[in-house]
């Protein structure tokens, strides 16, 4: 069986169902409809979303920070599976009457395969390329992205996003009912509660169909955010609240009915306030009721689940073909051996507390999780030091603000961490967790100083935590969600060894060159390395700066690459906002129409007029686009 062709027939979907709100009860013709079209639905989110397992390629991607709080501070929950009933029956809906938009808005950014599967089912992408999901240049990322794969009617954003914008699109549309599928993850989210209070007080036509099934990423907010009641949450914002058993399709139809037939917004929540509840993944083996079915299906749940179904084929075969690409490619002067600087981080943050008595570490240090524990690395002090772990909800302006609360009083430090794309808390920058924004943090007054750090591998890591620890003021680290090697001298030594000392505010020039200096930022370090001994081989004497401290100027090395033939720099962040920054002013200077980059502002300040390029991230579905200036 290979991925040329999608195995599940899905023209036996029924595209023209349609369903009358106005009458409560479905006819036996319509439910048994109904639940064919739920069962085709789930079977093909099962089948193809564990192509995506078989990749490795499931659950969040992109740049984890972690923020550091101290003295003088001046998911996506629920998945595709689960919430096909009410995605089935809103399309009947649509096929029924105009007077509903026919847009299934969903606030979960990693229930992305319905849009995916529906964008399937109306023809706007072959079934077959469903077998890619989350493959590299599938056009299938864990977020959907509108103008990216065709049939995707909206971007998600980060948690929170949808909601909001929702209200926008009913406050354009009067005439219209607008849905929008949420979650109790996506509701523990500020934003929701702000679009909440704007839906009832413009009395807007929003219905939200919640799926409350007590899971998320990190556990179940039943334990770790005890008193926190979606249902009456919702009321005490003023919205009307049905409840139903998210797997009991007549209650469900019977609860969109309601909800439809009330004026204004109202909430139909899959948790009812007794008894009756829907588990994360209904009926799908070894994972039913956990964390595991948030995204991806696990291929050997895929593969029970459709043995207990019966009647399919065994697609061991199918899910053996969808293999990670590997790379072979060999970059030089860096290990074989790979380190996730995330999980050094939160192991970083262990030896530092190691040095402390549990009571001592209690007193002085916090640290915060916002249900992303074991995605950002803060799951290794969880373990070996509970005693300064919060466990806490997806609520990261109100876990920030508590990080920075601890570490208000001097020698006490909170720290909080996220993924860099969630800096920007109220917008989103679209890129599926990809912290290519992450100066934005750096957004205080010049009166303040914010410390942005990136270390090349997991060794500098530990060293920029022991040495930045207990600093005042905030300070972002930056890792990445890939493993990097550790580098390597020419001799075969590492760079950062344990002899080697991180000195914030300078610059790390790794190998004199006297063509020119190529000045990279964090995972980029050993890519550049690579091509720099490569050109050297070739005759080219050309040098290396490894930059870890983002925001800062280190005087003694600008003037050396300065005063060189030229500079290259080489980052992951976006152009228009990283380390490369040029004032428009500028860009005459060097004949350029880009708006650039920071570090060649830091040159021209000095006068420093070398030869000037850089790579940074340009568009979506590309790393990164050279523009040299002259």
């Amino acid at each position: 069986m290979t991925l040329a062709e999608f195995p599940i027939d899905l023209s036996k979907f029924d595209t023209k169902l349609a369903l009358d709100p106005s009458k409560p009860k479905l006819s036996a013709e319509e439910k048994k409809a109904l639940e064919a079209n739920i069962q085709l639905f789930r079977d093909a989110i099962v089948l193809f979303t564990a192509t995506g397992a078989a990749r490795g390629v499931s659950g969040h991607t992109g740049i984890p920070s972690a923020f550091f709080t101290t003295f003088n501070l001046t998911s996506h929950q629920g998945g595709a599976y689960d919430t096909a009933p009410e995605v089935c029956i809103l399309l009947a809906l649509f096929n029924h009457s105009k007077n509903f938009y026919p847009v299934v808005f969903d606030e979960a950014g990693h229930r992305v395969a319905t849009q995916y599967l529906l964008a399937a089912l109306e023809g706007s992408i072959p079934a077959a390329q469903l077998l890619h999901y989350r493959e590299a240049n599938s056009k299938l990322p864990g977020h959907p992205e509108l103008g990216l794969t065709p049939g995707v009617k909206f971007s998600s954003g980060r948690l929170g996003h949808m909601w909001p914008l929702v209200n926008g699109i009913a406050l354009a549309n009067r005439d219209k009912t607008v849905f929008c599928l949420g979650s109790d993850g996506s509701q523990q989210e500020g934003n929701d509660a702000e679009a909440a209070r704007l839906a009832v007080a413009q009395n807007l036509n929003v219905k939200l169909l919640i799926d409350d099934n007590d899971v998320t990423i990190a556990g179940h907010p039943s334990q770790y955010l005890k008193g926190y009641n979606v249902a009456r949450t919702l009321e005490g914002h003023g919205l009307t609240v049905f409840s139903a058993d998210g797997e009991d399709i007549d209650r469900v139809w019977e609860g969109i009915t309601k909800v439809v037939g009330c004026s204004g917004p109202a909430a139909r929540l899959t948790k009812p306030p007794v008894v009756l509840k829907r588990k994360m993944a209904p009926g799908i083996p070894n994972i039913e009721g956990s964390t595991h079915g948030h995204d991806v299906i696990p291929v050997k749940a895929a593969l029970a689940y459709f043995q207990q179904r019966g009647g399919f084929p065994d697609f061991s075969s199918l899910y053996a073909s969808a293999k990670a690409v590997s790379q072979p490619y060999t970059h030089l002067g860096s290990t074989k051996d790979l380190g996730a600087t995330r999980v050094i981080f939160g192991e970083a943050v262990n030896l530092v507390l190691d040095a402390l008595s549990p009571d001592e570490a209690k007193k002085r240090v916090m640290v915060i999780d916002s249900d992303l524990e074991g995605s950002t690395g803060l799951k290794v002090i969880h373990q070996k030091h509970p005693e300064v772990f919060v466990p806490s909800g997806i609520m990261e302006r109100g876990n920030f603000s508590a990080a920075a609360g601890f570490g208000f009083e001097e020698g006490k430090t909170g720290v909080f961490s996220t993924f860099s794309a969630f800096l920007e808390m109220v917008m989103a920058d679209n890129t599926c967790h990809f912290g290519i924004n992450s100066f934005f943090a750096d957004n205080g007054l010049p009166d303040t100083h914010t410390a942005l750090y990136f270390p090349a591998d997991g060794q500098q890591m530990i060293a920029i935590i022991r040495k930045v620890f207990f600093d005042p003021g905030l300070r972002f680290v930056f890792s990445t969600r890939s493993k990097v090697p550790w580098l390597l001298r020419e001799d075969g030594s590492r760079f950062f060894d344990d002899k080697y000392e991180f000195h914030p505010g300078k610059d790390e020039v790794l190998q004199e060159g006297k063509d020119g200096y190529v000045v990279a930022v964090g995972e980029m370090v050993y890519r550049a390395w690579d091509a720099v001994l490569r050109v050297r081989k070739e005759g080219m004497d050309v040098g290396l700066v490894n930059k870890p401290c983002l925001n800062m100027v280190d005087e003694e090395t600008m003037m050396k690459i300065g005063q060189s033939p030229f500079v290259l720099v080489v980052e992951s962040f976006n152009q228009k906002t990283g380390v490369s920054l040029i004032p428009h002013a500028y860009t005459p200077l060097l004949t350029s129409t880009q708006l650039g980059s920071k570090f060649g502002t830091w040159l021209l300040e000095r006068r420093l007029t070398p030869k000037y390029g850089y790579i940074g991230s340009t568009r979506e579905g590309s790393l990164s686009s050279f523009f040299p200036l002259f």
